[in-house]
């Protein structure tokens, strides 16, 4: 590469939650920015900032199509993340995650390209070891409703390493535990939206279960940090990685604080559990401290905050909610 000239980076799934701050780093670094999203899943309005942006392109496109482009380095975030979302289109889905990767890792091999892949902590499934360490090779169901999801990454991951132990491509894999933040999908499922919206528009908040299951919670600026002091690694550290938070908190507990911080009244809804749904979720983070530096800096509470504040502004310029409606200031003080 020129070192005289910005790095092109190629950013698939750019338009959706993950991608866009992703995005929006790597511009500010300085380089220029491909991204690729055929908007499945994805929002043109977290991209509207970058779109005067001369460093910035927007390519509508299917990863699971073949695609050309001069590039140096790529990250492969697309697939949809939430179960409503890769389950309404299991095959999609698998198609997504097993031919995505086989296309972008064709492009990083003819460029030279290094190559990051967003793999998931559902590769664990259901896990029978806490925390999840990745020397552990999971618990998953390969014929359940969230196989396409947890096995279609599993496959990725091994197309990768073929790819390394077969052509020495340059890759980097991280296993991204639960990601929240500004510009999450207001309709994506995942529970920290699902209970923030819920508690904004006075509707009860879906518990699952007694509310029992942990899951661990990384704000989305030290998730990004994390994923690029990967991707700025030496050759030798491939992966996989965890990227996540390692303080464990129960579905019930996080209803509770979105519910004292938002100053809502909702009141809490019971149903049953989804099928395979883990009981725990929990990464070790050792690898990541020791090759990356790196550990999550954001509590909890300062992160819940900052999504609160986004969704009220996002759903009250909907007319979902009142403007000025949310006393956050003075619950969160």
């Amino acid at each position: 590469m020129d070192r005289l000239r910005p790095k092109r980076v190629l950013v698939a799934g750019g338009a959706g939650f993950l991608g866009s701050h992703l995005c929006r780093r790597l511009l500010e670094r300085g380089d220029e920015v491909l991204c690729l999203d055929n908007f499945s899943t994805g929002r043109k309005d977290n991209l509207i900032e970058f779109m005067d942006n001369r460093r910035f392109e927007l390519v509508r496109h299917d990863v699971a199509q073949p695609f050309y482009a001069e590039v140096d380095e790529i990250y492969n975030l697309a697939c949809p993340a939430s179960p409503p979302h890769y389950q309404s289109d299991p095959i999609q889905t698998l198609r997504t995650c097993f031919l995505g990767a086989h296309n972008l890792l064709g492009l990083a091999k003819r460029k030279g390209a290094k190559i990051f892949q967003a793999s998931t902590s559902e590769v664990y499934g259901d896990p029978n070891e806490h925390p999840q360490a990745e020397t552990y090779w999971g618990n998953v169901n390969p014929n359940g409703v969230r196989a396409c999801y947890d096995e279609g990454k599993r496959c990725a991951e091994t197309l990768f390493f073929e790819y390394w132990r077969v052509h020495r491509v340059g890759i980097k894999v991280a296993r991204i535990f639960n990601t929240f933040g500004p510009q999450m999908d207001p309709a994506d499922g995942r529970v920290v939206s699902n209970f923030i919206v819920q508690a904004l528009t006075g509707q009860p908040l879906t518990i699952y279960g007694a509310g029992e299951q942990t899951r661990s919670f990384c704000y989305v600026d030290d998730l990004i940090e994390g994923c690029m002091r990967l991707m700025a690694s030496p050759p030798e550290v491939i992966g996989p990685v965890n990227l996540g938070c390692p303080v464990e908190f129960t579905v019930l507990s996080l209803a509770e604080r979105v519910l004292e911080l938002t100053g809502s009244r909702s009141a809490l809804a019971f149903q049953p559990l989804p099928i395979d749904d883990p009981r725990s979720r929990k990464p070790d983070i050792t690898l990541a401290r020791e090759v990356l530096a790196w550990q999550p800096a954001t509590e909890l509470e300062t992160g819940l905050i900052k999504t609160i504040q986004y969704f009220e502004q996002l759903l009250s310029s909907e007319g979902r909610i009142p403007r000025g409606a949310l006393r956050l200031g003075q619950r969160a003080a």
